[in-house]
């Protein structure tokens, strides 16, 4: 998504002078836009080709799928259950965010630090988010103290780790100046390893979304009475198929949103001092 999206503002920028600065945004919005809307009508084509085929009311068809989500907005269901899971998330990324931020940075300034943690991340990394679910269920029951925990366990390795490459990856004559010119800690962090983990770290931040979500539907499927999980449960249990993948979509277009409106844009703006290539 980051390289087409380069490419796309390389492409704006070629012609701009030759089309205008106004159609040149327009063309570079479509370049980005007709892909994926491209993909979705395609996706779109093929389940409704596969549930005509099918017959069979375990694979819906559009119309089906789109009366339920009809029915969930209008109810205004929707907004309550994506709301409730979308705080349980913030909530858990920001805790993820803190702990992997403080572990990062360790990690890639002290050799003890980067050798004491290395087994805790590696057990992050592999260890399902089904896992972290069940042991803070078990641990703490159903409550928003569980899906928080159970999200920040779920991230902060990978974030961790993304921290630490991007700290490493500093010029070391910019560290030995630092050093030199006996710069505070929070300058450092500020001037040099922020500006430096910005790429790892908004990659990371994209990872411990899709992760979040992931996590926090399997503790809200395991009791909780709200939530986006919940609500997909629901659908299970009465067998409601449709109700299940209307769900999905609703919580995918806030995903895309997110996505595009917050990560991208943010990404773009903190990133402007950066040169970047022609293709």
């Amino acid at each position: 998504m980051a390289l087409w999206t380069e490419s796309a503002a390389g492409l704006v920028r070629r012609h701009e002078r030759r089309i205008g600065p106004g159609a040149a945004r327009l063309f570079g919005l479509a370049a980005r836009v007709l892909p994926g809307l491209l993909f979705c009508v395609l996706l779109a084509a093929a389940w409704q080709a596969m549930a005509t085929r099918s017959a069979s009311p375990l694979v819906p068809n559009l119309q089906l799928i789109g009366d339920e989500l009809l029915l969930i907005l209008q109810s205004g269901e929707a907004y309550r259950q994506i709301g409730a899971t979308l705080g349980r998330i913030t909530l858990g990324l920001l805790l993820g965010f803190a702990v992997a931020l403080a572990v990062g940075l360790a990690s890639a300034r002290n050799r003890f630090a980067r050798s004491f943690f290395e087994p805790a991340l590696l057990l992050g990394l592999t260890v399902p988010g089904l896992v972290w679910a069940l042991l803070c269920v078990i641990w703490f029951g159903l409550s928003l103290k569980t899906s928080v925990v159970a999200i920040a366990l779920g991230i902060a390795p990978a974030l961790a780790v993304s921290i630490a490459q991007g700290i490493s990856a500093v010029d070391p004559q910019l560290i030995e100046a630092a050093h030199v010119y006996r710069l505070s800690f929070w300058v450092r962090l500020r001037t040099l390893w922020l500006p430096a983990i910005l790429p790892f770290l908004m990659s990371g931040m994209r990872l411990a979304f899709s992760l979040a979500w992931k996590v926090v539907v399997l503790v809200e499927v395991f009791g909780l009475s709200s939530g986006v999980g919940y609500a997909l449960n629901t659908g299970f249990i009465s067998q409601n198929v449709a109700a299940v993948l209307a769900w999905t979509l609703a919580f995918s277009v806030v995903v895309a949103a997110i996505e595009y409106g917050l990560f991208q844009t943010v990404e773009r703006r903190l990133t402007r001092w950066k040169r970047k290539s022609l293709v």
